[in-house]
């Protein structure tokens, strides 16, 4: 932050600010004309008491309705108070901010709500967020007799080692190599294969994760899940995983029994487990289609697809191929050559070469369109898996692809999105745990069930044997004065994903001093999470070697000192670094150098053969022979 603009929201001169700095115990460089955020907060709370006494508040509170983003200069207009004093409640809020910058509604409620005002969302006419609720809204508008039928996408899924990557593979190789030749396979994240003159698309990428992510971003791409579980192991806990998110997420499954050609398969033991945890075959009175297969042998793959065809049908999947056009990301990358490039699959409308688009935190023009052979396309129907190029940046999976009129409004849009994504990070207070008793209290609430799962799940994936993560309670819906309160009474953190918080919970937060984080990526929310759980481990030191020496002589010997003359072996001996004392292969004790110098000059270091006089601080009797290790301590950073 700039020493001028502090300094005049402080009403002070900057001479008059480094002076008061200093006095405080503050150090501001006497060059320096800018200053970092957490300096410029803590001088804030040190100086920062209002010159200007805030308006007294009514009883009854002055409502003001506030848009997605506000310049705080047009915000503190809204709330007619002087910028400075918008920019002091900014600052004891954590939101270092200037009078051009721009806020989000969340950080700009809390400001004013701490003023005395009752605020209001302002419909932003200008564009439509992306997300589940807006995908829907799309194919829900389609006229009935637009809708044409669409080819099922398909996402493979089950346990480690069941035949998961086996299966996909088997399907790409036999099924797209039948009826066509020419062009190299590549990954783009999904590929279409053809069966009895009809079109299936299968989601090529690590199913759990690809399933959790995208939902976890509000999209849920897929139509059918076909869950392979190996005949000669049975259901295990990520089949039961995969049933559970079939169930919560209502998507029809296929089960495929893979390994049937193997001696110790057991079809009628998997079929019992899979009754077991809620999942009844036909066979056993239930209306699941089970199929046997060997995806290593190839068998049982057409029966597989004339089921996936045959439920697809029964699901009545259709889209209008000219209505409007939007998609869903599977995966991104850099490609060289192309630039950012990203893999869509249409899901309504058709996409096209030139299409203007905003996806995410990107947008552009598409350049190019082709398909897992990496043949050029000129357009794109609905469930079709395309790679495009043309784009910003990379999008992330799950972000939501609409093709626009003008690149203007896609620029606006994508632009909009970045800002409210930095918003939320910069605004972000930090999740925190109980260092003492090694725990971490989390209140959870999303804006889907879809999404508050894979939270959930992915969390689960952090627990560790040192600190305890426990989610206290989680919900889909708004934040509120019961989460608060909950929160309070156990020193948790509420999270929130893509909610709001109401506004007395809000106060009730601030009152009681309850950290709230709200996010709109997951990777943000799990990143938080882990380094909240890594800075309660317990530190631990790992010793850095840099090179041992051995000792040719004793030239002095005081109390607690000894000079000694010797000749490194190996490595270096670092001026800066610690000394143990070796006798025999055993440490008798450490040491610390005083002097170090090298045919009587001082160095910082002596390398490997050359001979030195090391001055000590010691409470070892150093004898010739003994060997003189140095070393440093390095705090090891632990990870999950």
């Amino acid at each position: 932050m700039n020493l001028s603009s502090l300094s005049s929201q402080l009403n002070m001169s900057v001479q008059e600010l480094r002076s008061r700095a200093r006095e405080k115990g503050f150090f501001i460089s006497p060059k320096a004309n800018k200053i970092d955020n957490f300096l410029a907060k803590k001088l804030t709370e040190a100086f920062g008491q209002p010159q200007i006494q805030p308006k007294t508040v009514n009883s009854t509170p002055k409502k003001i309705k506030l848009p997605s983003f506000i310049k705080v200069r047009d915000f503190a207009d809204t709330l007619q108070l002087p910028v400075t004093e918008v920019i002091k409640t900014l600052i004891k809020n954590g939101v270092m901010a200037t009078i051009n910058e721009e806020v989000d509604f969340d950080t700009a409620s809390i400001v004013a709500q701490d003023l005395g005002y009752e605020v209001e969302t302002q419909a932003d006419t200008s564009h439509k967020e992306f997300g589940l609720g807006f995908l829907q809204e799309v194919l829900t508008s389609e006229k009935e007799e637009s809708l044409k039928p669409r080819s099922p996408i398909v996402t493979i899924m089950g346990h480690v080692d069941h035949g998961k990557t086996t299966l996909l593979d088997t399907i790409r190789k036999t099924k797209v190599a039948e009826g066509e030749s020419g062009g190299i396979t590549q990954h783009i994240g999904a590929y279409r294969v053809q069966k009895n003159n009809k079109w299936i698309t299968f989601l090529d990428t690590p199913g759990h994760e690809a399933f959790s992510e995208m939902r976890a971003r509000g999209a849920n791409v897929t139509d059918l899940i076909v869950l392979v579980v190996a005949a000669d192991d049975g259901v295990r806990p990520q089949t039961l995983e995969v049933v559970n998110r079939a169930k919560f997420t209502d998507t029809p499954m296929i089960v495929a029994i893979n390994k049937v050609d193997k001696p110790e398969a057991n079809v009628i033991k998997v079929k019992q487990e899979l009754a077991g945890v809620g999942v009844l075959t036909e066979e056993w009175g239930g209306k699941t289609i089970a199929c046997e297969i060997s995806a290593k042998q190839g068998q049982g793959i057409d029966n597989l697809l004339e089921m996936i065809l045959l439920t697809a049908e029964l699901e009545n999947l259709r889209a209008n191929p000219a209505g409007k056009t939007v998609g869903t990301v599977i995966e991104s990358k850099m490609s060289q050559g192309k630039g950012a490039t990203a893999t869509v699959i249409v899901q309504n409308g058709t996409l096209k070469v030139g299409d203007i688009f905003a996806a995410g935190l990107a947008f552009g023009r598409i350049r190019s369109l082709e398909d897992e052979k990496g043949r050029k396309l000129k357009d794109a129907g609905p469930s079709t898996p395309v790679q495009i190029s043309g784009l910003s940046e990379t999008p992330k999976a799950g972000d939501i692809l609409q093709v626009l009129d003008n690149l203007d409004e896609a620029r606006h849009i994508a632009m909009s999105a970045k800002k409210k994504e930095q918003s939320h990070r910069f605004a972000r207070r930090g999740i925190e745990g109980d260092i003492k008793n090694k725990s971490l209290n989390l209140v959870l609430k999303a804006d889907v069930a879809g999404s508050l799962e894979a939270i959930k799940q992915s969390i689960a994936k952090l627990k560790n044997d040192e600190v305890k993560i426990n989610v206290l309670n989680d919900g889909v819906g708004e934040i509120n004065e019961s989460d608060i309160l909950l929160a309070s009474s156990t020193k948790a953190t509420v999270i929130g994903f893509r909610v709001k918080t109401n506004p007395k919970a809000e106060s009730l937060a601030k009152q009681s001093k309850v950290t709230i984080d709200t996010y709109e990526v997951i990777y943000e929310l799990l990143e938080d999470i882990t380094s909240a759980v890594i800075k309660m481990f317990t530190p631990e030191t790992e010793k850095v070697a840099f090179g041992t020496a051995k000792v040719l002589a004793i030239f002095r010997t005081e109390k607690g000192q000894m000079i000694v003359g010797g000749r490194v072996n190996n490595g270096e001996i670092k001026k800066n670094s610690k000394i143990a004392v070796f006798r025999n292969d055993q440490e008798l004790g450490l040491a610390t150098i005083e002097e170090l110098q090298q045919s009587k000059v001082a160095a910082k270091s002596i390398g490997v053969n050359e001979e030195f006089g090391i001055k000590l601080k010691t409470p070892v009797k150093i004898q010739v022979d003994d060997v003189l290790e140095s070393f440093e301590e390095k705090i090891k950073v632990k990870t999950l």
